[in-house]
């Protein structure tokens, strides 16, 4: 496994975990995984790019 692969998976780990499903986060909003997600999406470019 590369270094970019696994950042994905722990990027999507975290963007699930961020969701606001849960009662302790449920008055977040959708700031956590906006964040993660935006990460994931520049990550995911940088990965096809062979930046990473």
């Amino acid at each position: 496994m590369s270094l970019g692969t696994i950042l994905i998976i722990v990027l999507i780990l975290l963007l699930i975990g961020g969701l606001p499903v849960f009662p302790h986060s449920r008055s977040w909003g959708y700031g956590p995984s906006g964040i993660i997600g935006t990460v994931l999406v520049i990550l995911l470019i940088l990965v096809l790019l062979g930046k990473v």
